[in-house]
């Protein structure tokens, strides 16, 4: 079989059956039209079908009519049918080969029982769809990174959403992945900080809700310098004092930022999220920042301004951009140049991902122009990933909102829905855990399921909603997927997938087989999935992927039934056809950063 870029039929099993259509139109049409050429014109089907080629691609000379026909007249042994549509040829593959050779793959050489598939909990574990390209590549990505003495919006909210999707899908495709949030801890905020925080701060509301009490003296102090100008001079002279390493400057604030990186810890691990480094602006060492404004200055890119010091972007339309103020603290753009080259001194990375907001295009086509006219060999390895706005997003009482607010609205709008139903309700072992989870998929489903450059307005009411295209829709299909080896132990454990007789499932032509079938080639499709959102960094994608094959599940559970068919050896077939299925829609969803539930 030809081998193609990218391409495994050990991780997708759809790879070898697009080879195979790919020889067939080699074979047929032209030794001018070569295999990569053939392969890329293989697209899944429409109108139905599996796959569909459209023959103009190709500009072979002939009628489209005269080249299908020769196409057809060779197919016979190959797949099951090939019809023509005009201009497109349409390919049916033989049901059961696909039966087979995708719920084989799923399964790999597991027994697919619940004591097994309840290990497969991490998302490296579960191998089906895993791209070995990233294998010995290393990736930082950078995301989240709330200021500490400021509000965790839903800025930051977004930015962790998309940052924890992105660290899966290369942890999934084989890379070996650093994520690192680089927090606000450095700047002249600190020093307004620093002059309130005698007058309107308290040890024991800093050690209850450090980031809740830091960001209430900041406000406080920040209407005092409204005010008195003088109060903004003294903040200032703090943060100076700070950047000179004045140890009285520092000792608060390190406790400060002690504190909010443990209170973050806990509100990002009820998130499903970890992050390998805390970093921050403050880490950046001066002698990487001065290593850079040195090379730009050699490179003559550099010239003062009024004191300051800046580069002159305007031929690449970037304006000009600031790398040293006027009194000789840092600015943003300089310690990003230093702390890009200082974690590559570090982490030798083979790419470097920024996840922040669109707000921030400006900043990051500066930065990374910057870097590109420094001639860092790595340079072309760093990619801006950006996202638009959340609008809208506030708590019922529309007060500000902080991550723990956001936690805590969403799991207690899904516990007020779930008690709605008494007799669910008092089945639920732990309904306050499975009402937050509920209400983390809602908000994340929201927010993934546009693309990430949108603007998208929240509303709660579509959060909390068990039916369309949300959160608690997917968990549910999770669950009742899960429901059916607990209503079904007799058929349990499942015997060695090789002897379940998957021609059961799809050989005859009733409803029953058509839902089997559209379920399982859905099934095929998710490692192209994966690829594909590794192409786009984009987790909608993911998302449609669950909502069709939800939807799937759903059409076909009145007809698809495992309890009550008579026949045992269907009940088996169809059963680990389900079971293939919780296990990709699983997997997706902790793709999706989801931890997905099997009671509710």
């Amino acid at each position: 079989m030809a081998t193609f870029a990218n391409r495994d039929p050990q991780a997708c099993v759809y790879d070898s059956f697009r080879s195979t259509i790919a020889q067939l139109l080699v074979d047929s049409l032209s030794t001018k039209l070569t295999l990569e050429q053939a392969y890329d014109g293989v697209d899944y089907g429409k109108k139905g079908e599996d796959f569909t080629v459209a023959l103009p691609r190709f500009r072979l000379s002939g009628k489209v009519e005269d080249l299908g026909k020769k196409v057809i007249d060779k197919a016979a042994s190959v797949v099951a049918s090939v019809s023509q549509d005009r201009a497109f040829l349409h390919f049916r593959l033989k049901s059961d080969v696909v039966a087979k050779g995708v719920l084989q793959q799923v399964s790999g050489s597991l027994f697919l029982h619940p004591k097994v598939l309840s290990t497969l909990t991490d998302i490296d574990t579960f191998s089906y769809g895993k791209n070995k390209s990233g294998e010995g590549k290393r990736i930082i990505i950078e995301y989240s990174s709330p200021n500490i003495a400021k509000s965790f919006h839903v800025g930051h909210l977004r930015s962790t959403i998309i940052g924890a999707f992105l660290a899966n899908l290369y942890k999934a495709c084989g890379w070996d992945v650093i994520s690192m949030n680089y927090l606000g801890d450095w700047g002249t905020q600190f020093g307004l900080i620093a002059t309130g925080f005698s007058k309107y701060g308290s040890q024991e509301e800093l050690e209850k809700d450090a980031i809740k009490h830091l960001f209430d003296v900041y406000v406080k102090v920040n209407a005092d310098a409204k005010d008195n100008p003088q109060v903004k001079a003294d903040a200032a002279a703090w943060f100076k004092r700070m950047e000179d390493g004045e140890e009285d400057a520092l000792k608060h604030w390190r406790e400060w930022r002690e504190l909010s990186i443990k209170k973050y810890k806990e509100e990002y691990a009820r998130l499903n999220v970890s992050f390998d480094v805390y970093t921050g602006e403050s880490e950046v060492s001066n002698e990487y920042m001065e290593s850079a404004l040195k090379r730009l200055e050699e490179k003559g890119i550099i010239e003062a301004s009024y004191g300051a010091k800046l580069v002159d972007l305007e031929k690449h339309k970037l304006g000009k951009a600031v790398v040293r103020k006027k009194d000789g603290t840092s600015i943003y753009l300089t310690r990003d140049i230093g702390g890009a080259e200082q974690r590559y001194d570090k982490y030798k990375f083979d790419k470097m991902i920024y996840v922040i907001s669109a707000q921030q295009d400006l900043h990051m086509a500066q930065f990374t122009k910057v870097m590109q006219l420094l001639e860092y060999p790595w340079a072309k390895d760093i990619q801006h990933v950006n996202y638009g706005l959340v609008l809208g997003m506030s708590t019922r009482k529309g007060t500000v909102v902080f991550l723990d607010q956001i936690i805590k609205e969403a799991g207690n709008v899904m516990h007020e829905q779930m008690m709605k139903n008494e007799e669910k309700y008092r089945g639920v072992e732990n309904p306050e855990y499975t009402s937050q989870e509920l209400g983390i998929t809602g908000v994340k489903i929201q927010d993934m399921t546009a693309k990430r450059i949108n603007n998208y307005t929240f509303t709660w009411d579509r959060m909390t909603s068990f039916e369309g295209d949300t959160g608690p829709y997917l968990q549910y299909a999770h669950v009742r997927l899960s429901s059916i080896a607990r209503k079904n132990p007799d058929l349990l454990p499942l015997p060695p997938t090789d002897s379940i007789d998957v021609t059961l499932l799809v050989s005859t032509d009733d409803l029953a087989a058509q839902h089997a079938r559209a379920i399982i080639f859905l099934l095929g499709t998710y490692p192209d999935v994966v690829r594909t959102a590794l192409q786009s960094q984009e987790p909608s994608g993911v998302v449609t992927f669950c909502f069709r094959l939800s939807h799937a599940i759903s059409t076909a559970w009145e007809t698809v039934i495992v309890k009550g068919e008579k026949n045992r050896d269907k009940a088996v077939a169809r059963l680990w056809m389900y079971e293939c299925a919780r296990e990709v829609l699983a997997a997706a969803m902790r793709l999706l950063g989801l931890r997905p539930l099997d009671r509710m």
